[in-house]
């Protein structure tokens, strides 16, 4: 079965337990790494669990999301067997995966709609890496 870890702040919060729920219900196991509430918290908190869970195994992907998805973008970057990949829309996501092999998608919760969310997760989901050119770039990513 396929594990998918999720993470936010506050902000995303809200939009965070709707994707759980569409994806419990699609039938994948769910890893929450908080936030549990809307009170404000401070995303690294989550994000770097998550990334960490992406890393091991623990987790086959992740989901994260902030306000702007910008912050639990750079934190989970931090990590070197990470590519989170901020997509506002499906083209983006489609393309973080078949082109960077994006392994979390962080997603601007204050900027999207439930609806946007949803198309944006199964575009992301639906997508294959292409290898070929870009593994050869992927490989250059990590610092040495």
């Amino acid at each position: 079965m396929t594990r998918i870890g999720m993470a936010s702040d506050h902000a995303g919060y809200e939009l965070k337990e709707y994707l759980k729920n569409y994806l419990a219900k699609k039938g994948y196991e769910i890893i929450d790494f908080g936030t549990n509430s809307p009170e404000s918290m401070d995303y690294p908190d989550t994000a770097h669990p998550l990334a960490t869970a992406v890393e091991n195994g623990e987790a086959s992907f992740g989901i994260a999301l902030c306000g702007s998805g910008n912050g639990v973008s750079m934190t989970l970057n931090k990590h070197q067997g990470i590519r989170a990949a901020l997509s506002w829309n499906p083209e983006i996501a489609t393309l973080a995966k078949q082109h960077n092999n994006a392994n979390i998608l962080a997603l601007p919760a204050r900027f999207i709609t439930k609806d946007k969310a949803i198309e944006i997760v199964d575009a992301y989901m639906k997508a294959e890496f292409e290898g070929g050119r870009h593994q050869k770039r992927i490989d250059k990513i990590a610092c040495k």
